[in-house]
């Protein structure tokens, strides 16, 4: 190991130590909750400073066998994580202004950030599995900063017993890699599946890890405690939105070289995938409370995350996970105003979407993903992924039916398909920075996800444009198909716990009549 190795391999660790002395500072009382912040913030543009430094420095990664391992991805995503986490705790020091338990939160949000970056660099199964847990440990403590809202404690109830259960799948995957292997190293593991290629246990061990995957990453039928989670502190949403969920598919692309030849698995992964991006993107649509459609979208965005690692395309789950984390913490903290524009459609009528813009949206976007990848020569892209990214885009061209001015709407249209056409562009150069990945798409899977997209989009346009033709289907989508009440009574049947009694007492409706009391909720 060179010296541009040590030093790339301390300009990665340094961040975890920062952070990590952090969380335990705050526990202790040897500074002011004031003070407290503002050291946070330091120790955060710190951590910053050490990550940006081998990226500036263009060295290309470090490893240190069997312990961590340091890409550009993972190095780029850790900033990506501190950065959020820095701006999260810029707007906790306002938002909290006044309230107990300050210093428990920075607390636990230090210890939040310094376990992902550790589970970002590693390269040892048990590394992954503790920094992994450590992660959903310290979040228990935001989820539940208010102890007296039963239902805040009802998510996090369930999100613990998912988390454990996620633990038992990947240890089940380390030991079954572990004994055909020989080693915990993560490195040991590719090399070995280049030279010998896949085993029974390792398919299994995929299987599991897949499975533990699902757990973690709340898609279908696990999925409640992420959108219950909305009792929590808006800062603590947005960090679970914006970061700590989107986990899952990092660990996906890191396990590539595993899951490319694990066809059971990658399967698996397709089928829950799937139905999660298609029936959460239709529940989506069936609420109007800002918070919990964007709780849902995230549901939908994360089935939509690990469908296209299950495809095999890499990059593009790297640019989601990167491109959803930026925008939902916008998004969740920026809640307020979103708040006051649904208020102002809801009063203008502006809610029902146009037929003829539901039903041109697909062509428009579909021609433009195809325009723009033929004008710049890239065929990296199979036909059919193209396909699902202008099924998955065309919900941008859609326009309301109120909006009767042809001018008005050829602008809408204009301005729709230029977003389209820079999101092409952007997927684009982005297959073109130095991450480490390659593709490799199953054509198979492809179009089984291609048909699964086509349907979501005809079902959400039935949803906006002729909502009378689904209406049992609509109550059915809006009640997220029953499928958390399942899993509610399970969770509390198989671990009840004290305050279960007050989190599922009946409660006073708060008048649901109006769309517009929704919104403001």
């Amino acid at each position: 190991m060179d010296i541009f190795q040590i030093l790339y391999l301390t300009c990665a660790l340094a961040p975890v130590v920062l952070i990590a002395a952090l969380a335990g500072l705050a526990r202790l009382r040897w500074v002011s909750t004031p003070r407290l912040w503002s050291l946070f913030q330091a120790v955060s543009f710190a951590a910053l400073a050490f990550m940006a430094t081998p990226l500036l420095m263009g060295a290309n990664g470090a490893h240190w066998p069997g312990a961590v391992t340091v890409t550009s991805l993972s190095l780029v995503l850790a900033l990506l994580v501190q950065l959020l986490g820095t701006v999260i705790a810029a707007f906790s020091t306002r938002y909290l202004a006044g309230e107990v338990g300050q210093r428990r939160y920075v607390g636990a949000l230090a210890a939040v950030l310094a376990s992902v970056h550790l589970l970002l660099i590693a390269d040892h199964w048990l590394l992954l599995i503790a920094a992994w847990a450590s992660v959903g440990i310290a979040l228990q403590h935001l989820l539940c900063f208010y102890p007296d809202r039963p239902f805040a404690l009802l998510a996090a109830h369930k999100k613990r017993l998912a988390d454990r259960l996620a633990d038992v799948m990947l240890l089940g995957a380390t030991a079954l890699a572990w004994l055909e292997v020989g080693s915990g190293s993560l490195s040991a593991l590719w090399v070995h599946i280049a030279h010998q290629g896949m085993s029974l246990s390792l398919q299994m061990s995929a299987v599991l890890l897949v499975l533990a995957v699902i757990l973690r990453t709340a898609l279908l039928p696990v999925h409640g405690w992420l959108i219950q989670v909305m009792e929590a502190p808006t800062p603590v949403s947005a960090l679970l939105h914006a970061g700590v969920v989107n986990l899952g598919g990092f660990v996906m692309i890191r396990f590539a070289p595993l899951l490319e030849q694990a066809t059971p698995a990658r399967l698996l992964l397709l089928i829950f995938g799937l139905a999660t991006a298609v029936l959460a993107g239709m529940v989506m649509l069936t609420r109007i409370s800002i918070k919990v459609r964007l709780a849902w979208s995230t549901v939908a965005q994360m089935g939509f995350m690990l469908l296209e690692c299950a495809l095999g395309l890499y990059t593009l789950a790297a640019l989601h996970l990167i491109g959803h984390s930026l925008y939902k913490a916008h998004a969740f903290l920026s809640a307020s105003t979103a708040v006051r524009q649904t208020r102002l459609q809801v009063l203008r009528g502006a809610s029902s979407t146009s037929t003829a813009s539901l039903a041109l949206a697909p062509v428009l976007t579909i021609s433009a993903v195809l325009l723009v990848l033929t004008i710049a020569g890239h065929d990296s892209w199979p036909w059919w992924w193209s396909l699902v990214l202008g099924f998955a885009w065309a919900p941008l061209l859609w326009f309301p039916a109120v909006n009767a001015d042809w001018r008005m709407r050829s602008t809408q249209a204009f301005f729709g398909l230029l977003m389209v056409a820079g999101l092409t562009v952007a997927a684009i150069a982005g297959k073109a920075l130095p991450l480490g990945l390659q593709d490799a798409p199953h054509r198979g899977l492809g179009l089984i996800a291609l048909t699964g997209l086509a349907a979501l989009y005809f079902f959400q346009a039935l949803l906006q444009g002729r909502p009378q033709l689904l209406a049992r289907w609509r109550r059915w989508s809006y009640a997220g198909f029953y499928l958390d009440e399942a899993y509610t009574r399970l969770a509390l049947h198989i671990c009840p716990a004290r305050w279960a009694s007050r989190a599922s007492t009946p409660v006073e409706p708060k008048s649901d009549a109006s769309p517009l009391s929704d919104a403001v909720r």
